[in-house]
């Protein structure tokens, strides 16, 4: 798996981070973005931590290592 596609499943989980619901990406979008742009769309949702309630922002957490 590239690192496109990598940061494809994180930004998915990140979206999907309650259990009642599975968010996808149609992965032909990694065809028009770069890397730097899917970092800059995971570092915004990781940044929306302080919006969410305690169990949401323990949940995240995993992913805030990866920046």
């Amino acid at each position: 798996m590239d690192i496109k596609d990598e940061l494809l499943k994180e930004i998915e989980a990140l979206l999907s981070y309650k259990p009642e619901e599975n968010t996808t990406i149609n992965p032909n979008y990694l065809e028009y973005l770069e890397v730097e742009d899917l970092e800059s769309i995971k570092k915004s949702l990781i940044n929306r931590i302080g919006k969410l309630s305690k169990e949401d922002i323990a949940w995240l957490q995993q992913f805030k290592k990866d920046l």
